[in-house]
């Protein structure tokens, strides 16, 4: 009977209660997975994609790339006139070697100090470095390229031009899309990326497409070459009178009414 009491009173008691530490182990385990498969994943990822990543752990608000950084040496009123822009010129060059692909892309790559400012041509090969034959749709090391343009320029006063140019290769008689359409999208293409990675609104003057108008080789309409896309960096006004920044006055020209035969590229 004694034992019987025992039992019911022990069948009544209060459930036990669970702790917690399961949990724990649980969530433990879930993040080792976690960081092991990323660690997979990076193995087997491109160079650029690791950089990439690893750049983000380094600085997660990519306060310590902001554009301009290294040119702002001389201080807030630093500016960019005809003296120093082969200063720019270099800082640019440095910025993209350290790039992965760099050297895929180095002798597609031309900078020249001109009466506009420093241009920087970013010119095709047959294969197409930056788009392919037709398309508005940057490659990955275009778009790599564009960025690091962009995490140089965007910290700097300076205002910044944009050309698309093609080449002479004809389009179909029928085609309602030509190289004035072509050339003006690719320069619409290239301000995307720059204005995602840094470029101020207001720091870009003018988005200009020129088809086959201004040829690289015009010797060679139908040059891989003649397909580019330039970007100027303009040189800053400074007075009315001493005849500097003249490109930061430029008015923009829209591109209108594509010609019936447009060449295609």
């Amino acid at each position: 009977m004694c034992d019987l009491h025992s039992k019911n009173w022990n069948r009544h008691a209060a459930p036990r209660q669970h702790g917690g530490a399961w949990k724990v182990a649980y969530a433990d385990f879930v993040t080792a997975m976690m960081a092991l498969f990323i660690v997979l994943w990076l193995m087997n990822s491109s160079k650029q994609v690791q950089e990439a990543v690893g750049g983000y752990f380094k600085d997660p608000t990519g306060t310590s790339k902001k554009v301009g950084s290294n040119m702002r040496g001389a201080g807030e009123n630093f500016t960019l006139s005809r003296d120093n822009m082969p200063k720019l010129k270099e800082q640019l060059q440095s910025a993209m070697q350290q790039m992965a692909d760099f050297e895929n892309l180095k002798n597609h790559i031309e900078m020249t100090v001109t009466s506009e400012g420093l241009r920087i041509e970013l010119s095709e090969s047959a294969s197409g470095t930056f788009f392919d034959t037709g398309s508005t749709k940057l490659k990955p090391d275009g778009e790599q390229l564009l960025v690091t343009l962009a995490q140089e320029l965007g910290g700097l006063p300076n205002k910044l031009s944009i050309e698309g140019h093609t080449d002479s290769q004809p389009y179909a008689p029928s085609a309602t899309y030509g190289n004035w359409e072509l050339s003006a999208d690719r320069a619409n293409t290239a301000r995307r990326v720059m204005q995602a990675s840094g470029i101020r609104t207001d720091q870009i003057t003018q988005v200009r497409g020129f088809a086959d108008q201004h040829l690289r080789k015009p010797e060679a309409p139908l040059d891989p070459a003649n397909r580019r896309i330039s970007l100027i960096v303009q040189y800053i006004v400074k007075n009315s009178g001493d005849g500097e920044g003249a490109g930061n006055d430029e008015k923009s020209t829209p591109v209108t009414k594509p010609s019936p035969g447009a060449p295609k590229t």
